[in-house]
Parts: C-alpha cells; structure tokens; sequence
C-alpha cells in the first residue's frame, strides 16, 4: 500500500498565473494550477491513500490578496472570506499556519478562515485569549485501515518580525521540542507520522553544516535528525525547491507561488511500517487552472486588474529598474523616493529601504497602483530607531556584505545573502547620509566613509533612521536594530504611503541619487 502525501507551501495569494506586471503577464505558477494537479494525483491513485497539506503563508503576498485586505469591510468587498471557500474546494486534511498569517492580524486571519472545514493545526502555538483560528495540535486520520497522525507546526522565530499588537499574549514554542513532546502522546496509538513544519533547514542536508545563523527560526534539520518517530516531513518559509530523503525520512519544500506541488510517497509493507519513501516535486507549468475554482477568484481578479491600472502621477524620465545589481550598487531614483516617502512620513532624514527582489520594475513614467503594487511587494510599516553612530556603521556594513567581488573584476552576491537562498530584501539603500562602499577591503571594514549634513558620524552620536519594521526588529540579521530602539511607529503599509505620496506629489522628476559612492 502506498501513502501519498502532497504539499503546497508559500502560496502568497498567488492564485493565477502572473505577477500582475502587466494585464496580459503570464508565469507558469499559481494555486489554480497547483490545485488541477493535486486533483490529477488523487484521480490517477485511486488505491493509493492521499493526503493533502496546505503548509503556510497562503493569504498574504499579492496584489489580489491586498485588494482583498483593503476592501474587507467594504460593501462590494469580503472577497477575503472566499479564501476558506477555495481550500475546502481541496479538502486538505490540515491547514498550517504561515508567520505571513499574521501581517494583516489574527482577526482578519480568522475572518479569512471563517468556514475553513479542514482543522488548523499548530503544536508549538499557543493563541492569544481572543483568538479562535488554532483548532488542535494535531489531528489523527484513518484510511483503509492506517493511522496517520499528522502534527502542525510553525516557525517560533514569528515574534523576531510581527507588530507584538498581532501577537498579543500569543506564545510560540521551539518546533522541535514541540513535535517530541506531541510525538510521546500518541507514538504507539499510530502507524505514521507526518509533520507539516512552516519553517525550513538552517543545515545542510548531505553535510550537516549550518547554513544560516542558528536562531530558531528553521529547524527542519533539528527535526529529521533528532526527532524520532517521525515518518516524513513537510517544509516551507524559505522558498527552496527540495524533494529529498535523509535518514530514511522523506521530505519536500515546493518552492512558493504555487509553483510546484510536493509529494511524498510511503510504501508500506504488510504491517504497515514504511519499507521504502520517496520525494517529488510535481512541477504545475503544464497543468490548467482548476476551472471549478475560477468563479470563486473571477470577480475579484477583475476587480484586482482595473484597481491596478489606476494612474496616480507623472514622473519625468521615469523610474524603471533595468540593471538591478547596479541600483544596489550606486542608489536608484525609485529607491530614493521610497526613501523619501518614508522620511517624509515619520518625520526624520535618514532613511533606508530594499529593492526585496529582481521582479521590481520601479515606477513607469505614468506611474500607476500596479507599479507601486509591483514594487514595493510586502505589508511593511515603519518605524522611527534611535541609534547611535556605530549602529548605523554596523548596518552598513551587514549591507556592504552583500557584495562579492569576483576574480574577473564583476560585482556578484556573497554566499551570505545567496546560499541556500537568495535573499536580496536583506540588502538595504540609504539616503540622508552619504557613505563609501569599498568591497575590496575585507567584509567589516567597508564603509570607508560616512557623513551626515556634511560632518563625519561619530560612533557615539544619536541619530533617529526610519526602517521597515521587519528590519527595525533585527530582521535580516540586522541585530544593531530592535524593538527597545523604537521612538515611534506608523500603522499605515509602505505602499499605501507611497500612493499617498505620489498623489500628493503627481508631478515628479527622476533623478539619480549620488549619496552612495561604490569602490570595487
């Protein structure tokens, strides 16, 4: 007999295949693909016992799911409540929660999952007194005579990045103390056991070795090599594409945007213990969207498309990105009006913001929602950090590290910020300062200058910096940053701010920043 567990992780609201770059972008990603070949394993595999996983980080992440956000109370809105509409067309057997779940608030996430059949499940959680969202630790299935314990757990390192407002009197455990615990209450009550993890591996999985500063937030590795009892496990959180079996124990992560579908195969022998596992990924670029599901998105989709194309400024020249490694390199115009919007905001002048990605167009030169939709692609608010002299140092050169130089003289990404994923949001850009960046001196030492209104900074000279608060938590590995350093706060999301902005001000001119001097 053969156990099929399929997967979907990181979804983030990408239900159709495109980025939203254009009316007419195609990708070859999306849920609605996702869920035609989920439908196809079920109905190729009808002796087979299948089980399905939604795995995290599903109602966040795209100009659908933000519209959907932003219209939740109005009259012609709610289409945030087809969500729970659209999974239980799947059927999962469980629902994870994603540290993406909490970015809109516990009571917009349970709103979203008003309805939702399939149990929650999140063993290392416990939720704040006024939420009702986590239905149990885990839950127990019996198919064809096998008892399938699957266990639902979630990175702890949630409270390291979400507003504490959305977090309130929440806690969050250790994953994998979490799974040895829930694994001794039932171990012998079982004959598999699944855990669907949202968090990844902060180890190599063929040499051990750590692969990421050892913070808690992925513990995938902690959990297939000294965890027992477990029979196969589901990831996500990082985004990696993973179909492999290490100690016996199969395990996928698919990737995000529904680009992929996990599957991991147990063949069970006659006394249902597993004789052989498998991993896969199943990839969705060839299978259609799942057309019984499209009147539930359809309307919504339109409405997404009109909002987008809303034109909201002028801007002379334009702001278009066409070299993304050169705009981190010497400053960008779009990145310094992100800057500006921020500074503008919160009433400071220093300022620093990411190009999150190599999708991000910058802003055409009639800008509308769809480019700042587009480009500045998170929920993020800001906040306003008091820090001293040597904080902003150290930030620049965690920043600087990004930078690679290669033997041919090109600029290219470090290993810190590209193994075993890219991470090209944790580069920042400044601006009310101008600095030096030499990366031909070693890692640490490659800010060769730093003035602020024309004087040097000082190590010891208090200087207010407005940041995202991912980073102005420590995100990123940004530890110079923290909550304790926050002197004031802004609840409003970057992009509406920057909507707010350009509307204000819808007659601009692009000009390249010269604050930041690159040496290579």
């Amino acid at each position: 007999m053969k156990v099929r567990i399929l997967s979907t992780s990181d979804v983030h609201g990408n239900f159709f295949p495109t980025n939203y770059a254009s009316q007419t972008d195609y990708h070859p990603f999306g849920y609605l693909k996702a869920a035609s070949v989920i439908d196809q394993i079920r109905q190729q595999n009808p002796d087979d016992i299948i089980l399905y996983i939604e795995n995290g980080d599903f109602l966040e992440g795209s100009p659908l799911t933000d519209y959907a956000y932003q219209t939740k109370d109005a009259a012609c809105g709610h289409y945030h409540q087809n969500f729970a509409k659209i999974l239980n067309m799947m059927a999962p057997d469980a629902v994870i929660l994603g540290n993406h779940e909490f970015n809109y608030s516990p009571e917009y996430l349970e709103s979203c999952y008003q309805g939702l059949k399939a149990p929650i499940l999140a063993a290392n959680i416990k939720e704040g007194p006024n939420s009702h969202i986590i239905t149990a630790p885990y839950r127990i299935v019996e198919q064809k005579g096998v008892k399938i314990a699957i266990i639902g757990l979630t990175t702890q390192y949630i409270p390291h990045w979400e507003k504490p407002e959305h977090i309130s009197g929440w806690h969050f455990e250790a994953a994998a103390s979490a799974a040895k615990r829930t694994i001794a209450q039932f171990k012998n009550q079982v004959d598999l056991i699944v855990v669907a993890y949202h968090g990844g591996f902060e180890k190599d999985l063929t040499s051990g070795q750590p692969t990421e500063k050892l913070t808690g937030e992925n513990e995938g590795y902690e959990l297939l090599t000294n965890v027992p009892g477990i029979d196969a496990l589901v990831t996500g959180h990082q985004h990696r594409k993973i179909a492999t079996v290490k100690k016996q124990i199969p395990t996928t992560q698919p990737g995000f945007r529904g680009e992929t579908v996990g599957m991991l195969t147990l063949d069970l022998d006659s006394n249902k213990h597993v004789a052989a596992a498998s991993s896969e990924l199943l990839d969705v670029k060839d299978a259609p969207l799942k057309a019984d599901m499209m009147p539930l998105v359809n309307d919504l989709q339109s409405k997404v498309q009109t909002w987008l194309d809303q034109p909201l400024a002028q801007i002379d020249g334009g702001m278009n990105i066409t070299d993304h490694m050169q705009a981190r390199m010497f400053g960008h115009p779009y990145l310094a009006l992100v800057n500006q919007v921020q500074m503008d905001a919160l009433g400071v002048d220093i300022s620093g913001t990411s190009l999150f990605n190599d999708e991000v167009r910058g802003l055409d030169e009639v800008v509308t929602m769809r480019n700042v939709m587009n480009s500045y692609v998170y929920p993020n608010t800001l906040a306003v950090e008091e820090i001293s002299g040597q904080d902003l140092y150290d930030a620049l050169e965690r920043s600087a590290s990004f930078f690679e130089l290669n033997a041919d003289g090109t600029v290219g990404i470090s290993a810190e910020f590209s193994t075993p994923k890219v991470e090209l949001y944790n580069y920042d850009y400044y601006s009310g300062i101008d600095y030096t960046i030499d990366i031909t001196k070693p890692k640490g030492q490659r800010i060769t200058a730093l003035t602020y209104h024309n004087h040097p900074v000082a190590k010891d000279q208090k200087l207010k910096v407005v940041i995202n608060q991912y980073r102005g938590v420590g995100g990123g590995n940004y530890p110079m940053f923290s909550a304790d350093k926050m002197v004031k706060v802004d609840e409003n999301p970057v992009a509406g701010l920057i909507v707010a902005y350009l509307k204000k001000h819808d007659h601009l001119t692009a000009k390249q920043p010269t604050n930041l001097t690159f040496i290579k």
